[in-house]
């Protein structure tokens, strides 16, 4: 058994604390650049706890940061936004918010993705960082990012001028890190050396046709034949343009043409999404996308180009093989036997790495348990983890607390006073 690193912790005072902001948090989710109530909170008890404080980076973004003599500089990163989901958990704390999308339409909202863990983990920490003395010196850099879930709030930060000496003025870090929680043992903790999680880019493709009478289709230029013609054939990007030992999903989750059934509409919108463990692969990916609907666009005599909206684009998050490693012997003192060496990665991906790529800075992203033991270990006994244990972006997604919560501290605080030195 490895011995335990002791590392500062929240009081139970303190723990009791977090504990309660963490439910407050989950009754009061966000939608993607709506996490003012978030942001507000972070903000307050970062001042509380003396960080130098600059708020509406990109949106909701803000950052708070806390200079102790010289030594590196580190930055911590915890997204903030819910997604547009129903809770469905049944718990006293459950989220009964509604929120007016990006689309016009009101929507149920839910931090189904567990972003409300992560601002009280990061809050917890920070706190515990603050009153550390002896245990670092550097900088530390504490983020709270807005619209993760549509990848897009990271590179928004980065855009408004996050590191821009003119503007923002956040000291550029020497290394990046981050944690997500997701559906394994509460309180354990997972590294994993490459790629944490795959690129994901997300296109509107607007294709036209000829609208008329459904009588009388010769007439017309049907855009939903255009649109199925196109939905099947993207499929053999996949099975016949991508090798076969890389990962690479293309995803078509909606067709919307027209509005009743004796029409043939004027245009059809098909929404996709393309995720790849491989940046080469990535790039050949989308242009045989673009490729195969402008080719099945001049096959059906569409009057007009096809428009492409571009919805989400994040890259690859592929963790820095340094960073793992020091992170590696750090979670280990720190954790124990529950600390994960090679865990597997996220499954879904993640705009993390938008805050290290533009200043060419390496990271690391690891992973956080937060499903009740009990439960866990019950339905590995009868096999069914993945019939009785919801993922992220699930209804039913409730991580535990506990030890949620204080591992996910701890997580932080050990990592931080790693990468700055004092371990």
């Amino acid at each position: 058994m490895s011995s335990r690193l002791e590392i500062p912790h929240l009081s139970e005072e303190e723990s009791t604390f977090f504990r309660t902001l963490y439910k407050d948090l989950h009754q009061n989710p966000g939608l993607s650049f709506q996490e003012s109530y978030a942001a507000d909170i972070a903000q307050k008890l970062l001042v509380e706890y003396g960080y130098t404080v600059t708020s509406k980076i990109g949106g909701y973004g803000l950052i708070g940061v806390m200079k102790r003599g010289s030594g590196k500089t580190i930055l911590l990163r915890a997204d903030m936004d819910g997604l547009p989901v129903e809770e469905l958990t049944g718990l006293p704390y459950a989220s009964q918010k509604r929120q007016i999308d990006s689309d016009g339409i009101e929507k149920p909202v839910m931090h189904a993705c567990g972003h409300d863990v992560h601002v009280a983990c990061m809050l917890g920490a920070a706190k515990v960082l603050s009153r550390s003395t002896t245990q670092w010196n550097g900088t530390l850099v504490v983020l709270f990012q807005p619209s993760e879930e549509r990848a897009f709030g990271a590179k928004a930060m980065v855009d408004t001028g996050l590191y821009d000496p003119n503007k923002i003025a956040c000291p550029i870090p020497d290394v990046v890190l981050g944690q997500h929680v997701m559906p394994f043992r509460a309180g354990m903790v997972g590294t994993c050396h490459g790629v944490m999680a795959a690129s994901a880019d997300g296109f509107d493709v607007t294709v036209y046709g000829r609208g008329g009478h459904a009588s009388q289709p010769h007439t017309t230029i049907d855009p939903v034949v255009l649109a199925s013609h196109i939905v099947v054939r993207l499929q053999t990007i996949v099975s016949r343009e991508a090798p076969p030992s890389h990962n690479v999903v293309l995803t078509v989750g909606s067709i919307d043409a027209g509005l009743t059934e004796n029409i043939i509409a004027e245009h059809a919108t098909i929404k996709l999404t393309i995720r790849s463990n491989d940046i080469k692969t990535r790039e050949k990916v989308i242009k045989a996308m673009k490729r195969i609907v402008q080719a099945e666009c001049a096959a059906s005599d569409s009057p007009k180009e096809p428009v492409f909206r571009e919805t989400t684009a994040a890259p690859c998050t592929v963790n820095d093989r340094a960073v793992t490693t020091q992170l590696e012997a750090a979670f280990s003192a720190a954790f124990g036997e529950d600390y994960i060496k090679d865990a597997p990665g996220l499954g879904g991906s993640e705009d993390f790495a938008n805050l290290a790529l533009p200043i060419n800075k390496p990271y690391c992203y690891w992973t956080l348990g937060g499903i009740d033991r009990a439960k866990w270990d019950e339905a590995e006994k009868k096999g069914t983890i993945q019939a009785d244990i919801p993922t992220n972006h699930n209804p039913f997604f409730a991580p535990e607390v506990e030890p949620t919560l204080s591992s996910g501290v701890r997580a932080l605080v050990a990592a931080s006073i790693s990468c700055l030195g004092m371990v």
